[in-house]
């Protein structure tokens, strides 16, 4: 199964080791599911680790680090599509459509309010 992680439950993974978002986080990379990424994807998770450094449990260097991880085991997607605007904020179109063009079922977020109508997309 592929999953898309959206930008709030990357931070809080970074924020705490208790939370389901760290569990989540730690799965990454053992088989029991796949994550896709893109570009825009990932720097937005910088952008705001950096922006947020301050607040979490890890180092600018251990972000540095997972980002790599992640990009050496996720699935790599480039998007493309030109069907935006579908949902509110633009930052979360670019999370759906990654999901769309990964043929991932599920996005994990903390806002699902803000997805909502996505299930026309399968997900």
């Amino acid at each position: 199964m592929v999953i898309v992680l959206d930008t709030n439950v990357f931070i809080s993974a970074l924020r705490s080791r208790r939370g389901a978002s760290f569990r989540l986080l730690s799965l990454v990379g053992t088989g029991r599911f796949d994550i896709a990424l893109s570009v825009p994807l990932v720097l937005e998770y910088d952008g705001v680790a950096d922006r947020m450094l301050a607040d979490l449990a890890v180092s600018a260097r251990d972000v540095s680090d997972i980002l790599d991880y992640l990009c050496s085991v996720a699935i790599h997607r480039p998007v493309f599509f030109l069907w935006r605007p579908t949902l509110p904020d633009p930052k979360d179109d670019m999370v759906l459509e990654l999901a769309v063009d990964a043929g991932a079922p599920i996005i994990v977020t903390f806002n699902t309010r803000d997805f909502v109508g996505v299930a026309r997309f399968g997900i």
